[in-house]
């Protein structure tokens, strides 16, 4: 969306007036432009807007309008805010303002002057040094079919890419000693990316970046499958994981998982609990480090999603995943291996949704039944049939007490937890380990308080 932003009365040409805003437009057109998310993208201004007015995602300003001394420089400051990934403003000068600019700097001191006006051929000559470091990444892998090629062919270079990136990081990390040094290791590829993005951001409008674009575009999409967590990207977890799924396979592009799976060669579409063949054809694939890394991001997945059912499962499991994949980036474990922990803990979570009905337990009896057992000397003093009594009677009580926002309220908190621990006396659950199980209790409840209380 573009928009005109001006002062303006009712004498105005009428060409005008659909331009001429009240005081509460004005303001919601400026809340808008600060949003980066909001469509509306471009703003014709005058005179408003060229001081005061602070967007930090604004990146881009065309000036066509003569301005000199400290108006130019409050007016190039509007886009001048670092922001996300935003390294600096780009200015477009379609008059000739060069010469009033330097004039402007000269009131400044040297440092100011040298942080400001970035002439192009130095973003360009910085561009080309990133985007070489990027490159060389890839040297013995081709990768233009990924650029040019038809989406069975582009799909399959991502693919190829991305166990390449893998591989690379993996045997870089190898080399190293030192903690710090494996984990930068590991961040090598994406680090560089980033840099040249912002770069390629500052020299965006030269004919060196046109030349570029495809490439720099399959280097940000390699990237931004690999990495865990984009701050500020908009896009949720769910998409992140998309991405990768989509990375497996070496097909078609289709809307549907199960069809990007199939195209891969993986036939069953039971991804949801991570079936035996589900799971066996991932062991299978000739990828092994796009497979375990595939693997990751889908048990983080299904872990996530026990979030909001059992907090001890959820913990458990996630530590699992963790120390899995820390072994295999400090070389104490083969992606051979890693594999088949993934697979292991996989079957685990598979397991752990089906317990509740091989045992006769609801999935929330489960939940606090774990709450009360993560102690292992919590049953081995009280036996599994009464932590089952327990487990039940805490279930009925604190549904029966739950309050909206109970878990924010210091009073509502003080009275859950004389509840647990009434409970807990009553049947003798060991003094000394009531502290952290009312501790663990109270999370429980917290997480399936929401659908209680609605």
């Amino acid at each position: 969306a573009i928009k005109v932003v001006m002062t303006g009365s009712a004498a105005d040409k009428e060409l005008l007036q659909p331009h001429i805003y009240n005081a509460a437009t004005k303001k919601q057109l400026e809340k808008r432009f600060k949003n980066p998310k909001d469509p509306l993208k471009l703003v014709i201004v005058r005179d408003m807007w060229l001081t005061g007015f602070d967007a930090p995602c604004m990146h881009t300003m065309y000036i066509d309008k003569p301005m000199r001394g400290h108006g130019l420089m409050q007016a190039i400051a509007r886009v001048n805010r670092v922001f996300r990934d935003k390294p600096a403003g780009l200015i477009v000068d379609y008059i000739g303002i060069a010469q009033n600019l330097k004039n402007a700097l000269s009131q400044y001191s040297k440092q100011d002057q040298q942080h400001a006006g970035i002439d192009e051929a130095q973003a360009v000559a910085v561009l080309l040094e990133k985007y070489e470091i990027v490159r060389d990444m890839f040297h013995g892998f081709d990768y233009q079919s990924g650029l040019t090629g038809i989406p069975q062919e582009r799909l399959a270079v991502m693919a190829g890419a991305i166990e390449w990136v893998l591989a690379m990081q993996q045997q870089a990390a190898e080399k190293e000693t030192s903690k710090e040094g494996k984990k930068q290791a590991h961040r090598r590829f994406s680090d560089a990316v980033l840099a040249l993005s912002k770069a390629f951001a500052l020299a965006g409008a030269s004919d060196e970046a046109r030349a570029i674009r495809d490439e720099v575009g399959f280097f940000q999409t390699i990237r931004a499958a690999l990495v865990k967590s984009v701050p500020g990207s908009g896009k949720t977890t769910a998409e992140k994981d998309f991405a990768i799924q989509q990375m497996v396979s070496r097909a078609v592009v289709s809307t549907e998982i199960v069809d990007i799976l199939a195209a891969a060669g993986v036939t069953t579409p039971d991804i949801s609990i991570l079936s035996d063949e589900f799971l066996a054809e991932m062991q299978g694939m000739d990828k092994k480090n796009l497979a375990m890394e595939a693997l990751r991001k889908l048990l983080n997945g299904q872990i996530r999603s026990r979030s909001h059912a059992n907090v001890v499962q959820t913990r458990t499991f996630s530590e699992r995943l963790e120390q899995a994949v820390a072994r295999y980036h400090s070389n104490a474990i083969t992606t051979a291996q890693v594999i088949q922990e993934l697979i292991d803990l996989a079957k685990d979570i598979r397991a752990a949704r089906q317990r509740g009905e091989e045992e006769g337990l609801s999935d929330e009896e489960i939940a606090f039944y774990d709450a009360l057992a993560e102690n292992k000397s919590a049953v081995e003093v009280m036996g599994d049939q009464q932590l089952r009594v327990i487990a039940h009677e805490l279930l009925t009580q604190l549904k029966q007490s739950v309050t909206v926002d109970w878990a924010q309220r210091e009073a509502a908190r003080a009275r859950m937890r004389i509840l647990v621990k009434r409970i807990l006396r009553k049947y003798g659950y060991p003094p000394d380990l009531q502290d952290a199980a009312v501790q663990t209790v109270l999370q429980q409840a917290e997480v399936l308080s929401e659908k209680w209380a609605a």
